[in-house]
This record gives C-alpha cells, sequence and structure tokens, in this order.
C-alpha cells in the first residue's frame, strides 16, 4: 500500500494499524523518495553469537587430565 505523507497524517493510526494486522509494508511517498514502514521480525538470538575457539591446544589433551586430586566430595 502506498501512500502520501498527506494521508499518513491524516490517518496514521489506521494506517498503522493495517501494517499491524495484516503483515504488509506501508510505503510513504515523500519529496520523490519512498519510505517503507513494516513489522519488525524477531531476530534469532543464536544467529547473534559468533564462533570462538576457547581451548588452546589439543582438546584431546583435556579427555585425560586428571582431575581426582581437585575434586571436593562434601559439594553436592
Amino acid at each position: 500500500m502506498i501512500a502520501t505523507a498527506s494521508s499518513l497524517r491524516k490517518d496514521i493510526y489506521r494506517l498503522l494499524d493495517q501494517v499491524a494486522a495484516g503483515g504488509e509494508p506501508l510505503l510513504i511517498k515523500r519529496k520523490g523518495k519512498l519510505l517503507k514502514v513494516s513489522i519488525e521480525q524477531p531476530g534469532n538470538k543464536w544467529s547473534q553469537l559468533c564462533a570462538r575457539n576457547c581451548t588452546n591446544g589439543d582438546p584431546e589433551s583435556l579427555v585425560h587430565i586428571d582431575w581426582s586430586a581437585e575434586w571436593n566430595h562434601d559439594l553436592p
């Protein structure tokens, strides 16, 4: 749907409700340019993570570490 700035000013709440209800973006023509009002899709929080290498050395060497001296048997 395309609206002018004047029609947007006159019916802003109705036009915004249409965008929110139907999901169709609203294009506003202003000084020869089109401005877009649309629903922002929520992002995936996992996609914001960046890969990190937290292990220095060979990860296989961690499997053979003896932690028995540091183990506290009193903790649940």
